[in-house]
């Protein structure tokens, strides 16, 4: 296992390596830089996000761009050269595109992220003070929908085939099927205030005098925000979790030690909780830490901008749309080393909840 757990390990650093250098190629040719978003305040022609996100306006350079005085930055005319040169300079732009990206390499083997381009503050701190927000929605998402799956699953498995089943399955795809922003969307349309009820609040994850509420008015207050942005994202939670349960029962009460189980006079209940449930649930349980992960960052850019949630998913939204690089490439750096890792951790899980598992005899 050691060495399997190692080769795992050095085959983490060129997949890091190629998942940031697509990344950073790609945004060589992205139009609007910081050193453009900068020209365009200092000119007082700013442009829209939704400008920005389309590639739209005469300030974006495009490669090659050049305006009137000789400016590769369109919008630059009339700016002092010097002054160009430090913009570009403050931003890492004065070196070539391999040796920032050397450089940036480097600093993230040291988890040194950096500061914000627009936000004067480091990027680790920005991190860290929008993570509880995303942990929220995260852990809420894979408590409550490992709660209903399992039961859920285990219940179809028992009456493959019924009514039941069939019609459950209908309503888990057709919810697997509905992006998680268009049916909050559609909440905010009718309990947030839109066209129907107004119930529940729009923004926010506590109200402005969460602070001068008892602890029960706290906890109370919490639920009642995360109420819609929660139901947004489990609609959709539920397939995969569900059917794995329901295929790995249905695989394991087939087995030849249930029909042995059953002959030596076990009732139902027994044979189902006390061998079927312990086999039937390892690929589920192996696949927590991913489940955890996918509950983390899945939906949530699109969810916490639709509900202003100030957590990862807006702060790289609003990242990418004012080109604050430091952050979007920090974030990837992260979720993707993240991913990693769990993919690794989820292995080892099934290796010890199941010692017939052996990585050691297969290639990685």
């Amino acid at each position: 296992m050691g060495g399997y757990i190692l080769r795992r390990l050095l085959l983490m650093i060129p997949t890091m390596i190629g998942i940031m250098g697509i990344s950073f190629l790609v945004i060589q040719f992205a139009p609007g830089g910081p050193v453009e978003q900068v020209v365009a305040q200092l000119t007082g022609q700013g442009e829209s996000a939704d400008q920005r996100l389309t590639g739209g306006g005469d300030l974006l350079s495009q490669p090659g761009a050049v305006d009137e005085s000789g400016s590769k930055y369109r919008g630059a005319q009339g700016l002092d050269p010097e002054l160009i040169e430090k913009l570009e300079k403050q931003f890492g732009f004065d070196k070539p595109p391999l040796t920032r990206f050397i450089e940036m390499m480097w600093n993230y083997i040291r988890f040194d992220f950096g500061e914000s381009f627009f936000r004067n503050a480091s990027v680790i701190d920005l991190i860290i003070d929008k993570m509880p927000v995303s942990i929220s929605l995260g852990v809420w998402i894979m408590l409550i929908s490992y709660a209903i799956s399992i039961p859920l699953g285990i219940r179809k498995a028992i009456s493959d085939g019924s009514t039941f089943d069939v019609w459950t399955s209908g309503v888990i795809v057709v919810g697997y099927a509905v992006p998680s922003f268009l049916f909050g969307i559609l909440l905010i349309v009718l309990f947030a205030g839109g066209s129907f009820f107004d119930w529940f609040p729009l923004r926010g994850l506590v109200s402005d005098n969460f602070a001068e509420l008892s602890w029960w008015e706290k906890i109370l207050d919490y639920f009642w925000h995360l109420a819609l942005p929660l139901t947004a994202l489990l609609i959709s939670s539920f397939a995969t979790t569900t059917l794995l349960t329901k295929n790995s029962f249905i695989d394991e009460i087939r087995k030849q030690y249930v029909v042995t189980a059953r002959a030596k006079g076990l009732g139902e209940r027994q044979v189902l909780y006390g061998h079927v449930f312990r086999n039937a649930m390892l690929i589920v349980i192996a696949g927590f830490p991913g489940a955890f992960i996918s509950a983390f960052f899945t939906g949530s850019l699109l969810i916490e901008n639709i509900f202003s949630l100030d957590g990862l998913g807006r702060l790289g939204y609003l990242s990418i749309v004012n080109r604050d690089y430091p952050i979007v490439f920090a974030t990837l750096y992260i979720f993707s080393l993240m991913g990693l890792v769990v993919s690794l951790l989820s292995d080892l899980i099934y290796t010890w909840i199941d010692p017939r598992i052996d990585f050691e005899r297969r290639d990685v």
